[in-house]
This record gives structure tokens, C-alpha cells and sequence, in this order.
């Protein structure tokens, strides 16, 4: 366990994977990162509709958008998780866009309407009261929601990683929800 003296001391095993790649290009870090969020980029993917061997390319393309783009990573903006999915869903995103095969009819999917300001604007502070209030939380629990919503890894899942009991991870996530959802309720605009 990292003491506070050291540099990056109190960040999770996969943001300090990702800053020894951002500060120091070590590629033994990038072998763990790839190795690591390889299999949850593809469930990820699969659940967004991505099949066969594009999985494979998507996951590849990301992976190395994350070896080439460590630099611009902040862990004070986002966690390694975040950052890391954040751009496998955009590559994802920018193949399907870019597939150019005829859609039928029938699967066609009308793009949604352009965002009222309004909306966004409140999406935004939603989103700065939502991270202010996960920065409040103890950091086991704050690790097991990162886990859960931002990793999509199940409860057992996150047991297995971390060696916890899942009793014990089951609690943490629920103690977790219920202090974003008094921190969130305390911080509503009128």
C-alpha cells in the first residue's frame, strides 16, 4: 500500500497502470491496462451491439488511442475506468458512423433530435453535483461504484477482483448509493 509521501498514493492499481504509461511510456503498465480492461471492453461492446471480429478492431483501436492519448489523462477529471471506456465507446461509435453498408428499413435508427441548451446545461451540473458527491465518498466505496457502473462488473465480479466477500462489496455499493442519493438530494437546485 502506497503511503502518503508517494507520488499518486490513495489512486486504484488501474489509474496509476495508466500514469506510469502517461509519465514514463512503460509498456509493462500498458500490458496490465490492455489486459485488464480487454475482456470488460468487450462486454462493454457486446452490449452495446458490437459482433464478431469488429469487437476485436474496436477494442485494439482504443487500447492503442490510450497508449498514444496517455498524456492528456487527469485522474482529477476522471478515473482510469472512465477515461478508458469514455474512449472505446466514442472508436466504437466513430466505426459505426463511419460503416457506410445500407441499412434495411426495418433496423434503420433516426438520429436523435439535437439537444435543447437547456437540457445540456442541466445535464452538465447534474453531472458536476454527481462527481462532487463520489469525490465525498470513502474511497473502498467510491472504488466499488466506479466498479459496478462505471466498469459494468457485477457484484460477484467485483468481489473476485478485489478479494473481498461479496457480502461485504454488496454493502459498500448500497451504503454508497444511498450517501450520492442524500449528497445528491442536499444539492438540488431550488
Amino acid at each position: 500500500m502506497p503511503s502518503g509521501d508517494e507520488p499518486h498514493a490513495g489512486l486504484d492499481e488501474q489509474t496509476r497502470w495508466l500514469l506510469a504509461v502517461r509519465d514514463r511510456r512503460d509498456r509493462q503498465a500498458f500490458a496490465r491496462l490492455f489486459d485488464f480492461y480487454g475482456p470488460r471492453l468487450r462486454a462493454m461492446l457486446a452490449r452495446l451491439g458490437c459482433t464478431g471480429a469488429a469487437v476485436d478492431d474496436v477494442i485494439q483501436d482504443a487500447l492503442l488511442r490510450v497508449w498514444q492519448k496517455a498524456g492528456q489523462f487527469d485522474p482529477a477529471q476522471a478515473s482510469a475506468s472512465a477515461w478508458i471506456f469514455r474512449i472505446a465507446r466514442n472508436r466504437y461509435i466513430d466505426i459505426v458512423r463511419r460503416d457506410t453498408r445500407p441499412m434495411p428499413d426495418a433496423l434503420a435508427v433516426e438520429p436523435p433530435p439535437e439537444p435543447d441548451p437547456g437540457e445540456v446545461l442541466a445535464l452538465q451540473a447534474e453531472g458536476a453535483r454527481l462527481r462532487a458527491a463520489l469525490a465525498e465518498l470513502p474511497k473502498e466505496q467510491r472504488r466499488m461504484v466506479e466498479m459496478a457502473y462505471l466498469g459494468e462488473l457485477s457484484h460477484r465480479e467485483i468481489a473476485e477482483e478485489t478479494g473481498l466477500p461479496l457480502g461485504t462489496v454488496k454493502s459498500r455499493i448500497r451504503l454508497a448509493l444511498e450517501r450520492l442519493r442524500y449528497h445528491l438530494k442536499e444539492h438540488k437546485p431550488p
